[in-house]
Parts: structure tokens; C-alpha cells; sequence
């Protein structure tokens, strides 16, 4: 019976350890995108291929949807090394001022042009600035060119977003950029924006359209206007328990994320021409373009506040652009 008994605890033992191993073995990432997003997607690709090459060293578990909370949330988890890996996009600016260049509208031109922007701007001088307060970003993918829906009239130019009520996301720059306009901008988590514009609290939203369609936005608005106004970034963003990874395991999760970049940029370009011709197949939903000259000239006073209020901020505006001239 001794026996019996020590072998029961061995078997108690040798099980408890295997589920503290497993554990400590399972990354997770967050994000807030609805399945069929461009997050989701990218996300799902990125730890496809990272677990293929991680083997029985660590997991990458993907949770979207907000399952961990909304960007802020699971910006404050990441701090406090409650979860691993984090995909946010416009909330990066309320952390790291620097980030704010990506909420100046009409800035990136196209997808080169970003690449160029990650490759000379983003790396060697904005992603310094987000490791002084906790945040490794390992990786810039993409949320994608965002557009207007609303239930009011189609925005042509930026007197016609007079008086609606705007969902934002939560970062300082996109709410002066819309009241610049005229609009009433709110911020609000991504997971409230269909039962806000459903019941009228929001007359309309911006987002990619690979975040309007995955939400079903176009099934409670009227009017889509194309106005591509801001090109949003998503980031692959470690924290606190970045650092008790083991080495390997961190060079190949930062290895993988890296060679996700231009695959992301990819899977964006072929979503949005495959949702726009969707969108248009719907009989309800009304698809105009924006006057761009408009906007851009309205946009000045944006531009000139970051240029003042963020430190570096117009050398940083300046140097992004001039990346753009040879696109």
C-alpha cells in the first residue's frame, strides 16, 4: 500500500507540473477583431506560422473578438504581463505620443509608402519611444485605410459631417481631427459600435473596411463614403512577460511577426478590393466618393497642432511625407 500510495502521488505530481508547463507555454494575443477581419486574419497566419515553428516549445493561442478586453484593456494586461501579445492599432497613440503621426489624415499615400514610413520612421525612431514606457513592438502590420458610414447623407466634403454623431476610436488625435470637421466625435470600444449605430446612439463610425464589414456595420447604415482619410497601422505589441519567454522561443515569435509585414500589406490589398465589391452588392447601402482636395485643406490645423504639441512631431510629419514623393 506504500507503495501504491507514492506511486499516486508521482502521478499527481508528474500531471500538476505538465499543466504548469503547459501553462506557462501558451502566448496569448489579443486583438478586437470580429472573425473575417484583416486582425483575425493576420493574426491566424502569424501563429500558424509561428507554432510551426515552435514545436512543444510554446503555443500562440489567438483570442479575438475582445475575449480579453478592448485595446486599452489589454494595453494595461500587457503591462502587467497578464497576457503576452497584443494587435491594437489607434490606442497606440494614447501610450506613446510619437504614434499619433499615424491619426494626421491623408499622410500615407499607399502601401509602399507605409512600408518605407515602418522601415525609416517607425523602427529606429518611434519604436524606441513605445520601450521607454514597457511596450516591445515587434512587428507593424496593418488595420487598414479608413473609411465614413453613416445614416444621415453621403460626406462629400467636411462640412457635411456637420453635427453627426461619429463613433472613434480612443485616441486624442482622431476626435480633434473630426470635430475640425464639424462632426461630433465619440469614442467608443469596438465591440459597443454595432449596438450604438443600431439603435441611433451613433449616427456613424470610420473604420478599414475589413472592420466594417467583419462588424456588420453595412447592415445598419446608409451611406458609405470612400474618403480613405486616415491609414491606420496595427502593431504586434510584448509586455511584461516578453521577458521571461525563453530566448528561442522570443527570436521566433519576433522572427515570424517580422516576416508577417509585407503579408499582411498583402492579405489588406486583396480584402479590400474583395469587401468593396461586396458592399456594392448591397442594395441598401449607398457608395460615394469624398472630395480629397477638401479634406486635405481642412486637415491643416491638425497637422500644425502635432507639428506643436508632440515633441519631434513635425520632423517626424515632414520626414513621412517626403518618403511618399517617390511612391
Amino acid at each position: 500500500m506504500p507503495l501504491a500510495k507514492a506511486l499516486a502521488t508521482i502521478a499527481v505530481a508528474t500531471a500538476l507540473s505538465v499543466g504548469v508547463a503547459s501553462a506557462q507555454t501558451e502566448i496569448k494575443l489579443g486583438h478586437v477583431g470580429k472573425p473575417g477581419s484583416l486582425l483575425e486574419m493576420v493574426s491566424q497566419e502569424f501563429a500558424k506560422r509561428a507554432n510551426a515553428k515552435l514545436g512543444n516549445k510554446a503555443k500562440v493561442v489567438v483570442y479575438g473578438s475582445s475575449q480579453l478586453g478592448g485595446d486599452s484593456e489589454m494595453m494595461k494586461k500587457l503591462k502587467l504581463g497578464t497576457i503576452d501579445l497584443v494587435q491594437p492599432s489607434t490606442v497606440v497613440s494614447s501610450y506613446v505620443p510619437s504614434f499619433g503621426l499615424f491619426e494626421m489624415p491623408y499622410l500615407v499615400k499607399d502601401r509602399d509608402h507605409m512600408a518605407r514610413i515602418r522601415d525609416q520612421i517607425v523602427f529606429p525612431k518611434m519604436v524606441p519611444e513605445a520601450e521607454k514606457v514597457g511596450y516591445h513592438i515587434l512587428a507593424v502590420w496593418e488595420n487598414g485605410f479608413r473609411q465614413i458610414t453613416n445614416n444621415k447623407r453621403p460626406i462629400v466634403k467636411p462640412e457635411d459631417l456637420q453635427g453627426i454623431k461619429l463613433r472613434v476610436p480612443k485616441g486624442v488625435w482622431r476626435v480633434k481631427m473630426f470635430k475640425a470637421y464639424g462632426a461630433n466625435p465619440t469614442p467608443l470600444g469596438f465591440s459597443e459600435v454595432f449596438v450604438a449605430l443600431q439603435t441611433g446612439a451613433m449616427d456613424g463610425q470610420e473604420n478599414p473596411l475589413a472592420q466594417i464589414v467583419s462588424g456588420h456595420f453595412q447592415e445598419v447604415q446608409k451611406y458609405l463614403s470612400l474618403s480613405g482619410h486616415v491609414y491606420t497601422p496595427s502593431y504586434l505589441i510584448a509586455g511584461a512577460s516578453w521577458k521571461r519567454l525563453p530566448a528561442d522561443v522570443q527570436k521566433i515569435v519576433a522572427d515570424t511577426a517580422k516576416e508577417m509585414q509585407p503579408v499582411a500589406l498583402k492579405m489588406a490589398a486583396d480584402l479590400d478590393a474583395k469587401l468593396l465589391a461586396e458592399i456594392k452588392k448591397n442594395p441598401n447601402i449607398k457608395i460615394n466618393e469624398v472630395d480629397k482636395n477638401a479634406f486635405i485643406k481642412a486637415s491643416k490645423p491638425i497637422y500644425e497642432e502635432f507639428g506643436k504639441e508632440v515633441p519631434g512631431g513635425k520632423e517626424l510629419i515632414d520626414e513621412a511625407l517626403a518618403l511618399g514623393k517617390s511612391s
